[in-house]
């Protein structure tokens, strides 16, 4: 039986995540499994892996034919890295004290890696945003300012067209002589 290591698509249209199984090369994508060996989440940034690391190691040692995206990660995770030293020890090429210290340094680098890249996108998505907030805030000052020019320029308007009126309009004051009241006699 020729086994495979897959995924094995799960979620909704656009939001695919995967499970990493070991298959029998002819069952179809998401048939019957042999043993589910980790998950794959890509929606994320970076993507989440999950992967029992012992067990895709045993599968790898015996036979199991990663396919394209399942070989990559298995190699981002080090299982292929880990599997070629282990070909270095048995064919006494390095021990196996010196395979693990190569591994372990591995490990580090990989680890600093990922973390360097998690704080590069917090960096920038915070960078992105204070940007943002000072673009918009510039587009504020700018509007304020247009609109109390055009207010002041409307009161000014307002203003000129009152003392315009005031001075055309002055009536002006007839004196009448009072009418007399016929006084009681």
């Amino acid at each position: 039986m020729a086994t495979k290591i897959r995924l094995q698509r799960f979620g909704r249209k656009n939001k695919a995540y995967y499970h990493v199984v070991i298959a029998d090369s002819h069952s179809p994508r998401d048939g019957k499994f042999i043993e589910r060996i980790g998950n794959y989440n890509p929606n994320t940034n970076p993507a989440i892996i999950e992967l029992n690391f012992d067990r895709a190691m045993y599968w790898i040692g015996n036979g199991a034919i990663p396919s394209d995206t399942a070989n990559a990660i298995l190699s981002y995770k080090g299982v292929l890295y880990k599997n070629h030293l282990l070909k270095g020890v048995k064919k006494n090429a390095l021990t196996l004290e010196q395979a693990e210290e190569k591994f372990k340094t591995w490990v580090e680098a990989k680890e600093s890696k990922v973390e360097a890249k998690k704080t590069n996108l917090v960096e920038s998505k915070v960078a992105s945003r204070k940007s943002a907030i000072e673009a918009e805030t510039k587009v504020n000052i700018a509007r304020t300012e247009k609109f109390a020019a055009k207010r002041k320029a409307e009161l000014e308007a307002l203003t000129a067209t009152a003392e315009t009126e005031t001075v055309e309009e002055t009536p002006t004051i007839e004196e009448t002589p009072a009418e007399e009241t016929p006084a009681a006699e």
